[in-house]
């Protein structure tokens, strides 16, 4: 099992008018975020969302894809959801990871348009494969995460840009691009 846990951040996150809300949960984000997590061995993947009735929805999500039919009809997706672990807020995350591993996170915040000082994927994929610390890499939903969550980052990654001006890539998306960076392995020929 990795060092490297993804937070899906569903609070606190904003909205199009910038307001600080709870976003809902979407069931390909679940889907495809445990799957890449998975994939690249992370050691969990959390979903950070307080609302009740959202919290609701991901577990019978979880559950029909490890304890119903989803999970008789596609075992391999039931490996992959095993990962989940839903809590109510970041600190939980973190709190969570300490209890784990007895150490608490390096933090990594991603932001598309981030505009302070970032750090490039090269430095903390270095830091994953030290394995000496665990480290929670979050991910926003919504139009990005409060900038209150800045506070509890310890790094912010460098935004994915593409070639052109359009820059609003889904949260899934962008966490297989972000997976691949900091744990891809580059074949050569």
């Amino acid at each position: 099992m990795g060092n490297l846990y993804i937070g899906l951040v569903h609070y606190p996150v904003k909205n199009k008018r910038g307001d600080i809300v709870a976003s809902a949960v979407t069931n390909l984000d679940i889907h495809d975020i445990a799957r890449i997590a998975k994939t690249y061995n992370s050691a969990g993947f959390f979903i950070i969302q307080p609302m009740p009735s959202q919290k609701r929805l991901v577990e019978w999500i979880i559950s029909h894809w490890t304890e119903g039919y989803g999970g008789e009809y596609n075992p391999i997706r039931a490996e992959a959801f095993d990962l989940i672990r839903l809590v109510d807020a970041i600190d939980d995350a973190i709190a969570a990871i300490k209890y784990e591993t007895g150490c608490p996170p390096l933090v990594i915040g991603t932001w598309a348009g981030y505009p302070g000082e970032t750090v490039d994927y090269t430095k903390v994929g270095a830091i994953i494969e030290t394995g000496i610390e665990p480290i929670l890499v979050l991910l926003g939903t919504g139009f990005g995460m409060a900038d209150e969550v800045e506070d509890v980052c310890n790094y912010v990654l460098e935004p994915i840009r593409g070639n052109g001006e359009y820059n609003h890539l889904s949260v899934r998306a962008a966490a297989a691009i972000i997976m691949d960076r900091l744990r891809g392995i580059t074949q050569t020929d």
